[in-house]
């Protein structure tokens, strides 16, 4: 097992570990505290978490195959994680704005950038498995 595999693995373990706790969090500490608007925000920041700590997970095993583009992997590693903290970080202080007071103008372009590491991760973990010319 490559170094950086065993670190996006894990990254993979501390973003799942972090998604539960936060996802069990947000059904149960701050149900009563958010309208149903806000809590959907919330929910959509954990789903894209797992989504994409499951995708890591899946870069960090193909980085241990025959595979001879791994720079692109890590790389999408990189877009990936960045995209979790950006985009999925960014709808949890959204929806919690009015119990934390902070401002959704600031927040507000971190989510779109979010989204486009994400896209980003993808195109590299697609370029990493091309063919050989």
């Amino acid at each position: 097992m490559t170094d950086s595999s065993r670190l996006f693995i894990r990254i993979a373990a501390a973003s799942g570990a972090i998604a539960v706790a936060i996802g069990a969090f947000g059904a149960h500490g701050l149900k009563p505290l958010l309208t149903e608007y806000q809590l959907g925000i919330y929910e959509k920041g954990v789903h894209y978490q797992f989504y994409h700590t499951l995708a890591l997970m899946a870069v960090a095993m193909l980085m241990n195959g025959d595979n001879n583009n791994v720079r692109y992997l890590r790389l999408s590693g990189w877009f990936f994680t960045a995209g979790i903290l950006c985009f999925s970080g960014s709808l949890y202080l959204l929806a919690c704005r009015d119990i934390m007071a902070v401002p959704a103008a600031v927040l507000g372009p971190v989510t779109p950038l979010g989204g486009v590491f994400f896209t980003v991760g993808w195109v590299l973990l697609l370029l990493s498995v091309r063919e050989r010319q």
